[in-house]
């Protein structure tokens, strides 16, 4: 669904005839609030993606390391033996 300049001037027009000239300035900024904040919400989503996403690879980093550590403890406590 495209929206045109046409569609846009009529949809103010409708607008401006239904809330009248002195709501209509705080009813555009409370929707560009809405729209903000709903912005806002997406990225906070992706963003603890990506913290998710992070500590998952942390935690595998670090598995390995201690898969590392611990055959290098068997592998030295085979030698003593």
């Amino acid at each position: 669904m495209n929206l045109g300049l046409p569609e846009i001037i009529l949809i103010l027009v409708v607008a401006l005839l239904f809330f009248g000239p002195s709501r209509l300035p705080s009813l555009g900024k409370s929707v560009g609030e809405a729209i903000r904040g709903f912005k806002k919400g997406l990225s906070g989503v992706n963003e603890a993606d990506n913290d998710a996403e992070k500590l998952e690879r942390s935690n595998k980093k670090v598995s390995m390391d201690d898969l590392n550590k611990e055959s290098t403890r068997e592998k030295e406590e085979e030698k003593k033996s």
